[in-house]
């Protein structure tokens, strides 16, 4: 008989350390905290904004704090919206929606093309060109009022909705090319040469192969075009100063009274109708930029 060979018992599992396991759930809980915070910090603003939009005006000019419309009414937004001790809201909005779309669209296409201009080919006054991109954007708008506005005065354009959109229009081109020279860049040139290859012409490849990639890219910078032309309330009010000719920046501040009698419950309501169309806005352009990225790592 064989003797039998002593039961070999397993050696300890290693401990390990608590405190490095404590210090990351630790930084977890913090970061979790700060971005909790951020978030209230970002939100509670819009949220009073609503809130006192529903509220009466006589609770609004009280001492007491309401967080929470407790008599909500849409009397202000009526208001607003059909009253007529003020310039008109839907002509406001209307001009908004003219300029802004216009502003959006011809930027992307002289931008997308001085793009592709500046990264795709090769010319002497490349580099000069891009540095006065950054000259032209380092310098404020608003120093170059009196001068814009004497311009836009000579061509009688002022208070004319294609006035105002070439002003935007000048203004947002600038960031708008140098934003779309790094998508652009971001593209191998070399997918387009395969396309070539496979029997495509240069435009056909450009379209079908390139184009799709940089969709994620026009769609960025047109959302930064559409908040600048939408917010801008400067050259608006110097440009387009008569009642039919406002944008809605311009036409909020016709319910500041010097003499003190403000309606803070229906300019809050104001607030919350220009915001309106801002929102929709990015609600249906997250689905279009999530769908050109898809489409772009696809095709590629």
């Amino acid at each position: 008989m064989t003797a039998l060979a002593p039961a070999r018992l397993a050696p300890p599992a290693p401990v390990r350390p608590r405190g490095p396991r404590l210090r990351r759930r630790l930084g977890s809980v913090l970061l979790g905290a700060a971005a909790i915070v951020v978030f209230v910090a970002s939100v509670f603003p819009v949220y009073w904004m609503v809130n006192t939009s529903l509220q009466p005006n006589s609770e609004v000019r009280g001492s007491e704090l309401h967080f929470w419309p407790d008599n909500a009414t849409i009397e202000n937004y009526a208001a607003v919206i059909f009253g007529s001790g003020r310039v008109p809201f839907l002509p406001a909005l209307g001009n908004s929606l003219i300029i802004t779309l216009l502003t959006v669209a011809v930027s992307l296409v002289f931008a997308f093309l001085a793009a592709l201009a500046v990264t795709r080919f090769r010319f002497r006054t490349r580099a000069a060109f891009i540095i006065t991109i950054l000259l032209v954007q380092m310098i404020p708008a608003e120093a170059m009022i009196i001068s814009i506005f004497r311009l836009v005065d000579g061509w009688h354009l002022l208070n004319s909705i294609i006035g105002l959109t070439a002003v935007y229009v000048a203004t947002v081109l600038p960031f708008t090319i140098w934003t779309l020279r790094g998508f652009v860049n971001g593209v191998p040139i070399e997918l387009e040469e395969a396309g070539m290859i496979d029997g495509l012409s240069r435009s056909q490849a450009f379209w079908r192969i390139t184009f799709p990639l940089l969709a994620p890219g026009l769609v960025a910078t047109g959302v930064f075009g559409f908040i600048q032309a939408w917010n801008e309330f400067v050259f608006a009010l110097v440009l387009n100063p008569r009642p039919e000719a406002m944008t809605l920046p311009v036409w909020l501040r016709t319910f500041l009274d010097p003499n003190g009698g403000i309606n803070w419950s229906e300019l809050m309501a104001g607030s919350t109708l220009v915001a309106i169309p801002v929102v929709i806005f990015f609600l249906i352009i997250q689905g279009r930029m999530t769908s050109g990225l898809v489409s772009g790592a696809v095709k590629g």
